[in-house]
């Protein structure tokens, strides 16, 4: 049985940045000076540790998180990297619930971008206090104190720089540490070896507004360093470290350092910054669930002694050992061939094998403690969110909420034999994505796949024919529409049917009216009297949900409405859950069509960065796609970055047209922003 872990030098902590920033060249540096591995990878290369998929070599993007763990300073860090693609913002999803500290990995260049935004609005959701580290400072048009200003303008970041980089470009010689005064260069190719100084002539004014403002920042949170600022002393080196740590955990604010792991800068004093800084499992509160019968509020807190409790954050089918649980363990500990038990599910489990992975190697481990990010084997009817604790102090925990897909595409066996293949690998993909979902249209038989954008489909069908040897067409892709209601009205509907025997008889009056965006169905009931009785008005919430599935417009599902059940009868032998379901269903449609119904199409946030010489061209194209244009800015040097509001169906083909208009020098990111009333729109 393995040795009791030490918690408090344990960190738990995620890698994640928009696309392209560096975040797994950083994480493969990491790993090398750690001694986690002993030769470093390159995603260029397509030899990245992390990026162990097919489809992420030869892309050279990360595509699923990857879990590891390394030890520096006696301390052992479990790292998590995920993708920067928005794409697969499900992986940066489930993995910001289980974190307890992040590393934001910022381009230098490119500074604040779309998916920097969006995974600090995921941290903030989550609470997970986080740190920065500013990468590629050899690059052309590299900025530190730019990227420091868009942090607190665009992500209203309290920031506070620990270090500053000692030139830029390819005049980037090392960095200057604002918290021991002292310069850090690097004496070889490799990185291995650092120098220590004093901070050059020429930066010495500078390093001392810095180290002023660190100061003051942190006497706001630490009265021994208030005192000793109006002493006019300085405080010591132990007091600045423990004031950045505390303000860090209590997010209050947020310690920026800076390099460029391509060249091998800056990775150490990262590594010294993880551990000084980011919270250890005991320095986070305790996780809150539910008792699954009582609905009572129960915590969990990171204590071996306590009742387990772990959260299953991911699913992956492994071909060598079957399914994979990824598991944060929040309290308790188990072994191996013990019984949990899976409240979500209403099962027990028996642990067969505990792994810790290294991408995508693995290490048989024996037992597991509070802390722990391990692999599970044996756990084949857990899902994504799913609870894991002790059979006798049962708790549910709360599950993790994931995007909707955004588009869909029809999808067919090439051959009748690979039918039955084809099923068995979609209903696969659909339990380790959350945003994939699969099923058949019912109008036309046909199999349609649905996901988070046509890259993400193209992965899809790509791991179908490597992974699971079945040949598919695949269809154009189309939007998921939806639609919604813009009035209030009323409906109502009877069904009645006498066979001679018993019968069947539901009556229900309801009104619909328009909810809040993204609030899906509001239902509630004004019954009075008893004119339908309390055990019917589940059944009329079926009903309703039911007919929710396919609106009168264009047969897309509804969203977005408040349903109020005002009235109704009912016959005491002939009522029944089924009558009055069809009932609701009827009354539904029939105050549907009264309602002023819309058809709702997916508007994308949309970033496209591109030289100035290009701008007209790009502003005109995207004009051309129905785009509303939000902002254009300069970024760097002659680059232009234009953010833009474009329904979806017309970024179809952008990446080409693109790559046409900018003669192959543009880029752009995508995610989902909202869904919007969309007038005279042809879905055929």
């Amino acid at each position: 049985m393995q040795d009791k872990v030490n918690l408090a030098k344990t960190r738990n902590i995620g890698l994640a940045a928009h696309i392209d920033a560096g975040k797994t060249t950083t994480t493969e540096r990491i790993l090398f000076y750690t001694g986690r591995v002993h030769r470093m990878g390159e995603v260029d290369d397509g030899d990245a540790t992390m990026d162990w998929m097919p489809q992420e070599s030869e892309r050279g993007i990360t595509i699923t998180s990857a879990a590891t763990t390394c030890r520096w300073r006696d301390h052992r860090i479990n790292i998590i990297d995920t993708p920067g693609h928005v794409d697969f913002t499900v992986e940066v999803e489930r993995t910001m619930r289980v974190l307890d500290g992040l590393v934001l990995v910022v381009c230098a260049v490119g500074g604040v971008q779309a998916q920097t935004e969006t995974v600090w609005r995921q941290a903030d959701k989550y609470r997970v206090p986080r740190m920065v580290f500013v990468n590629k400072m050899d690059r052309i048009g590299s900025d530190f104190h730019e990227v420091l200003h868009q942090m607190r303008s665009a992500l209203g970041a309290d920031v506070i720089a620990t270090q500053l980089p000692i030139g830029s470009e390819d005049k980037f010689e090392g960095i200057i540490d604002l918290v021991r005064m002292r310069s850090i260069r690097w004496g070889d190719e490799l990185g291995v070896e650092m120098e220590y100084g004093p901070i050059p002539a020429d930066y010495e004014n500078l390093a001392g507004k810095f180290r002023e403002y660190l100061i003051v920042s942190l006497a706001e949170i630490a009265p021994g360093i208030e005192k000793k600022f109006f002493a006019e002393e300085q405080p010591a080196e132990a007091e600045i470290l423990a004031a950045l740590r505390k303000g860090t955990i209590n997010n209050n604010l947020v310690a920026v350092s800076c390099g460029s792991a391509l060249k091998n800068r800056g990775i150490q004093p990262l590594l010294d910054d993880i551990v000084d800084f980011l919270p250890s499992p005991l320095d986070v509160p305790s996780i809150q669930g539910k008792d699954p019968k009582t609905g009572q509020t129960l915590l969990r807190t990171a204590d071996p002694e306590e009742p387990f409790a772990a959260l299953v954050f991911k699913v992956v089918s492994d071909p060598f050992v079957g399914q994979l649980s990824y598991t944060r363990v929040y309290s308790g500990q188990a072994e191996k061939g013990r019984i949990v038990y899976n409240p979500v599910a209403g099962a027990k489990h028996r642990i067969g094998r505990l792994l810790r992975m290294h991408a995508n190697r693995r290490e048989e481990i024996e037992q597991v403690w509070p802390g722990d990010i391990v692999a599970v084997v044996g756990m084949d009817n857990a899902n994504t969110g799913d609870t894991l604790c002790d059979p006798n102090e049962s708790i549910v925990l709360e599950k993790i909420a994931f995007p909707e897909p955004v588009i869909t595409m029809a999808i067919e066996p090439r051959t009748t034999a690979d039918e039955e293949k084809l099923d068995d690998a979609l209903r696969i993909l659909t339990i380790e994505d959350p945003t994939f979902d699969t099923r058949v249209n019912p109008e036309t038989d046909q199999r349609v796949i649905a996901g988070m954008g046509e890259l993400h489909l193209d992965i899809i069908k790509d791991r179908l024919l490597r992974e699971f040897k079945v040949e598919a067409n695949l269809g154009k892709p189309e939007v998921s529409y939806k639609e919604t209601v813009t009035a209030q009205a009323v409906g109502e509907a009877r069904f009645v049917r006498q066979t001679g025997g018993r019968g069947q008889y539901g009556h229900v009056a309801l009104r619909l009216s328009p909810a809040e965006s993204g609030s899906g169905l509001q239902f509630s009931s004004e019954i009075k009297r008893g004119a339908i009785p309390p055990e019917f008005v589940p059944a009329v919430e079926d009903g309703v949900e039911e007919a929710m599935q396919s609106g009168s417009i264009a047969g897309y599902p509804v969203v977005d409405v408040q349903v109020v059940v005002t009235d109704g009868s009912y016959h005491e032998v002939d009522s029944s859950d089924h009558a009055f379901r069809i009932a609701a269903n009827k009354a539904f449609r029939d105050a549907y069509e009264k309602a002023q119904p819309v058809l709702l199409e997916p508007m994308m946030a949309v970033e496209v960065v591109t030289p100035e010489d290009y701008m007209g061209e790009v502003v005109h194209d995207l004009t051309q796609r129905g785009a509303d244009i939000e902002q254009m800015r300069a970024t760097s040097g002659q680059t232009r970055t234009i953010n833009a509001l474009v329904p979806l169906a017309g970024m179809f083909g952008y990446s080409t047209s693109l790559r046409n208009v900018t003669q192959g020098r543009g880029t752009y990111v995508m995610e989902p922003h909202s869904y919007q009333p969309c007038e005279n729109k042809n879905t055929d």
